[in-house]
C-alpha cells in the first residue's frame, strides 16, 4: 500500500520536548491547498520505552482529550525516562466540532483501521496511526468514553494476551490504571485481528495495547479526570518512565467479561429501572418505553436478554429502534 500523505512536524528520533502538528492534507474551496492540523507532542529522554497516548479518536468523548492536554502542557523532558507521545484530537476534525464522527466525510475513526493513505480524512488519518504512528510505540493506551449517547464508569479494557509475557504486560497496566471495573475480552486479538479499531491496529503491529472508557454523556466529570490523570502516571511510573513519582496505594479493579447490550425496539421515552453497577436478570425488565403522544397506551417493558451487573447506560432519554440502553455484563470470576 502506498505511503501516507500525513506529513509530521516533529522529528521522532530527536531529544527533548516538541509540539507541533501531523498535517492532513485537505483542499477545499477556501483553502486550495490547505492541510488539517491534529496536534501532537512528544517528549524524550535518553534511553526507555516509548509509550503512546491517544485520545479523541471520537471526538464527543473529553477526559481524555484533557488529561492529555494537561500532560504535554506540563511535563518536561527531565520528569521522564523513554519517548512519550501524546496525540489528544487524533480524529482533530471530530474532537473540534465535538462529535463521534468527522463532520467532514462522516467518518468514525475506531471503525475505519487500517484505512487508506489516498481516502477521505478519517481513512487517511487511520492509515497514518495504523502504519506510521503506532509501530513505533511499545505501549499504547488508548482513551474513550460512553460519548454522547453512553455513559461508562471508569472502565480499562484489554484483551487476554497471546502468551504468558503479553498476559502478564497487560495485567501489570491494568494494575497500574487502576480503574473500578476493567472489560476483559474472551476472544480476539493477536497478529491476525481484523478488527477496524486503535486496539486492532496495535495487535497486528505486536504492540501491548489498552483502552478506557471514562464516562461519557456528552459531558466531562472532575472525578473521571481525575482518576484518568491519576492512572496515566501509575502508568508511567510502571513502565520506569515517570522516575520522580510515587504512586498512592492501588484501589483495586473488578474484572468483568461483557454478555451484551439491551436495545430498545420502539421509538419513544425510555424510563430505565437500573443503574450503572446494578444488578440484572434473564428476561427481568430493564426499563420501559413510554409514548406521551398516545396516553391511553401502556408503557412497552424493555427485558434484559442477559443477566449479570450495568456496566455502560444510556443518558439520552429519547430512543429509537436499535438504540442500545444497556451494556450487561458478568463478573470473570465468581465473587
Amino acid at each position: 500500500m502506498p505511503g501516507s500523505l500525513i506529513t509530521s512536524e516533529l522529528d521522532f528520533d530527536a531529544e527533548g520536548k516538541q509540539t507541533g502538528f501531523l498535517r492532513l492534507p485537505h483542499s477545499t474551496h477556501h483553502s486550495a491547498y490547505g492541510w488539517i492540523p491534529i496536534p501532537i507532542t512528544q517528549i524524550k529522554n535518553g534511553t526507555g520505552p516509548t509509550l503512546l497516548l491517544i485520545a479523541g479518536i471520537h471526538g464527543d468523548e473529553f477526559e481524555g482529550q484533557i488529561a492529555l492536554t494537561k500532560l504535554a502542557r506540563d511535563l518536561t523532558p527531565d520528569d521522564i525516562q523513554g519517548r512519550l507521545i501524546l496525540l489528544p484530537m487524533a480524529n482533530a476534525p471530530a474532537a473540534r466540532a465535538g462529535l463521534r464522527t468527522s463532520p467532514i466525510d462522516g467518518g468514525n475513526l475506531n471503525r475505519t483501521f487500517p484505512g487508506d493513505p489516498h481516502g477521505t480524512p478519517t481513512q487517511m488519518i487511520a492509515h497514518y496511526l495504523e502504519t506510521e504512528l503506532i509501530p513505533q510505540a511499545d505501549v499504547l493506551v488508548d482513551l474513550h468514553s460512553g460519548g454522547a449517547s453512553l455513559y461508562y464508569p471508569p472502565t480499562l479494557l484489554r484483551g487476554l494476551g497471546h502468551s504468558a509475557d503479553e498476559t502478564a504486560r497487560l495485567k501489570d497496566l491494568q494494575a497500574a490504571f487502576d480503574l473500578p471495573y476493567a472489560w476483559v475480552f474472551t476472544s480476539g486479538g493477536g497478529r491476525g485481528s481484523t478488527a477496524r479499531t486503535a486496539m486492532g491496529a496495535s495487535n497486528r503491529a505486536g504492540i501491548v495495547s489498552i483502552m478506557a472508557e471514562l464516562g461519557g454523556a456528552g459531558a466531562l466529570s472532575k472525578d473521571i479526570l481525575a482518576r484518568t490523570e491519576r492512572g496515566l502516571k501509575r502508568i508511567l511510573h510502571a513502565l520506569d518512565m515517570l522516575p520522580g513519582y510515587t504512586p498512592d496505594p492501588a484501589q483495586g479493579t473488578r474484572e468483568l467479561h461483557a454478555q451484551g447490550s439491551v436495545y430498545a425496539r420502539d421509538a419513544g421515552v425510555f424510563e430505565p429501572f437500573k443503574d450503572i453497577g446494578d444488578l440484572v436478570a434473564e428476561g427481568e425488565p430493564a426499563g420501559q418505553i413510554h409514548d406521551p403522544l398516545t396516553l391511553d397506551k401502556a408503557p412497552i417493558e424493555v427485558p434484559s436478554p442477559y443477566a449479570g451487573i450495568v456496566l455502560a447506560k444510556r443518558p439520552l432519554a429519547s430512543v429509537e429502534p436499535g438504540d442500545a440502553v444497556f451494556q450487561i455484563a458478568r463478573d470473570a470470576e465468581p465473587r
